[in-house]
């Protein structure tokens, strides 16, 4: 079977070639064998590097999002030489310098129910490297669909989650989370923060599994949730099950297509959040609002950190604490809520309007919007 890998190849893998578990068998295996990796963030980044470098035959990236200095704390597959270029292309010419054998394929779009079926079906494996909840119950219902592992990761502050999904009769991530929380419940790692190293940590996990999943090991974290503090630096493992009354993988599923009501609040980046009473107010338009000293009243529902980085002035009221300052604010006046990019803010304004405040809008697109239509001096984050 060595006429199959080139001298250099049994070269660069020499070390797993040693190994009983891998050995040329199971070199080739990895070799023809195709990955489909959905984000190229904190997670995606060490995913990428360590699968090509283990000799994964075909790697596909997916991921819409431009480089960000912000990125490279974490991002460590991307270079500041690379700002502003698509993560895919950055992390393409990484991958093809780290090792040359490994044919990459580039998908700069978003993962959504328009193409997830059609991106998802050339590949073996799906790893899911999102930071959103929207992405991830899609991934896990294009997974379960085609019948394909998945992967499963997630990071927040110092705290991290891995598993094996859909995988020799194992549980889904909907027989672990049936459904998701409401929109703007649970921060992202854009608005909570998140060490650096942690995404390194759990990405590494996950392409361990990943490998041990195509060398069709038994000894993965099938059945078995794995939670990482990284700060007390503590592990520990909870049973997961497959659920038979699963919406997606039970006995008798009702989610059997991808369909968009299936999204619905999730998450701002696949389905924006739908509020009839709210205005919608551009930032060009909050920018002549401003000028025009029309009166009115500017809350932020971000975190302090993040108000302290940036801010647009006004009033600091984070969003798990708008209901107890409600009494504060004066129902007929004009109310413009912002955020970091309208999402959580979309979320205050409905509790705003919900609560029968009169004249309230939502800056669409939030400060990054402003930073990157209006003040280019603010510091992104």
């Amino acid at each position: 079977m060595t006429q199959n890998l080139s001298v250099s190849e049994q070269v660069r893998y020499s070390r797993h070639l040693m190994l009983p578990e891998i050995g040329i068998a199971g070199q080739l295996r990895l070799k023809e064998s195709a990955v489909l990796l959905i984000g190229l963030g904190g997670l995606g980044s060490p995913l990428a590097m360590y699968l090509a470098a283990a000799g994964i035959g075909r790697l596909g990236l997916v991921d819409p999002d431009r480089v960000d200095l912000s990125n490279l704390q974490r991002q460590i597959i991307h270079s500041t030489t690379n700002a502003e270029q698509l993560k895919v292309d950055s992390a393409a010419a990484t991958i093809r310098d780290l090792n040359p054998h490994v044919k990459v394929e580039c998908y700069p779009v978003r993962f959504d129910i328009s193409n997830a079926e059609s991106l998802a079906a050339p590949y073996d494996v799906i790893i899911d490297g999102t930071d959103n909840f929207a992405t991830r119950y899609l991934v896990n219902d294009i997974a379960v669909m085609q019948q394909k592992p998945n992967i499963y990761g997630s990071i927040l502050r110092f705290e991290g989650q891995a598993t094996v999904l859909n995988y020799k009769g194992g549980p889904c991530y909907r027989c672990i989370f049936p459904t998701p929380p409401p929109s703007g419940l649970i921060p992202s790692c854009g608005e909570a923060g998140v060490i650096g190293v942690l995404p390194g940590l759990i990405g590494m996990i996950q392409a361990t599994e990943a490998i041990k999943v195509l060398l069709n090991a038994n000894d993965t974290l099938q059945g078995r949730l794995l939670c990482v503090d990284a700060w007390k630096m503590k592990f520990r493992e909870l049973k997961i099950r497959r659920n038979p009354q699963c919406s997606v993988c039970g006995d008798q599923p009702s989610i059997t297509t991808l369909r968009d009501e299936n999204y619905v609040n999730t998450c701002e980046t696949l389905v924006p959040v739908t509020i009839s009473m709210p205005l919608k107010l551009s930032i060009h338009e909050y920018r002549e609002l401003r000028e025009n000293q029309t009166p009115h009243i500017l809350i932020d529902v971000r975190e302090e950190f993040e108000f302290l980085t940036c801010n647009l002035g006004g009033k600091l009221i984070p969003l798990s604490k708008l209901k107890e300052h409600l009494v504060q604010l004066p129902k007929t006046a004009m109310i413009v809520v912002h955020c970091k990019s309208g999402g959580r803010s979309a979320t205050a304004a409905k509790l705003l309007c919900d609560h029968g405040f009169e004249q309230v809008c939502n800056l669409e697109g939030g400060i990054l919007a402003w930073i990157d239509q209006i003040d280019p001096s603010l510091p992104k984050y």
